[in-house]
């Protein structure tokens, strides 16, 4: 497991369209589907991955706790599944299921969303505005797989506090860090 991170990329690109499906309800769903009033998160994630298995129930507290504030999110895999078999769509349904994901999880079988974002590891975070503008790249908090930091999101419910309230988000961000995503050959 190598530690990756986040690609620098200057904030303000728009929110590359999409249709994926979704493994819980197979249902194809575009961006505007996920769109949120206020704005839009989008996480590139995986199963099988140690950082992503450590923040996965602060992920979801935080879909929870901004579904009904104007933010929607999607979590997306885009891992090579005949590699990492846990990373099926059939085990995405049920660790969704499992741990009741209030989001939808999205399957990126081509990788080319995970291009057209230039996202890199899992998980890697992008935060839209409500012009589809990314305004936050960075991580979710500082607690990694054996750091003994707590996982509280703290970065990441900070910049969604300040784009529901209309304050601007530093530049100044921390990248992400996780497993790199896991290309096809």
């Amino acid at each position: 497991m190598a530690l990756t991170f986040t690609k620098p990329v200057s904030l303000g690109f728009k929110a590359p369209d999409f249709s994926l499906p979704d493994a819980v309800s197979g249902k194809a769903l575009t961006y505007e589907d996920i769109k949120g009033e206020n704005g839009t998160l989008i996480v590139f994630i995986c199963n099988h991955c140690p950082y992503v298995k450590h923040v996965i129930h602060e992920l979801v507290r935080i879909g929870n706790d901004y579904k009904t504030r104007g933010i929607g999110m999607a979590v997306i895999n885009p891992n090579d599944v005949e590699a990492f078999p846990e990373d099926h769509p059939d085990k995405m349904k049920e660790w969704a299921e499992e741990l009741k994901f209030p989001f939808p999880y999205l399957y990126d079988e081509t990788q080319e969303v995970a291009k057209a974002y230039e996202a890199a590891c899992t998980p890697d975070f992008d935060l839209f505005d409500a012009s589809d503008r990314c305004v936050y790249r960075g991580q979710l908090d500082g607690a990694r797989p054996g750091n003994d930091l707590p996982v509280t999101g703290e970065y990441l419910r900070e910049a969604l506090e300040l784009l529901i309230t209309g304050k601007s988000i530093s530049k100044e961000q921390t990248p992400s860090a996780g497993c790199g995503i896991k290309w096809k050959e």
